[in-house]
């Protein structure tokens, strides 16, 4: 993960900001696709780049209380 997404995840989490964390791993998802569709160009540097960064953000849900929404 990169570190400007790291402490991202991490502010967010330490505010207790569900909704922004779910924003942006619905933007993550968004982008995962849109490179995934692609053709013509290797993207998956790119594409590894952001399911990393869900990942990370998946943690920093978990790392609040309450369900994680899917």
């Amino acid at each position: 993960m990169s570190s400007a997404m790291e402490l991202i995840v991490e502010g967010y989490a330490r505010l207790k900001d569900r909704q922004s964390l779910e924003n942006l791993r619905m933007h993550r998802r968004r982008l995962a696709v849109d490179l995934k569709a692609r053709t013509g160009f290797d993207c998956r540097s790119s594409i590894d780049q952001v399911e990393e960064d869900i990942a990370a953000i998946e943690a920093g849900l978990q790392t609040l209380s309450g369900p994680v929404a899917g």
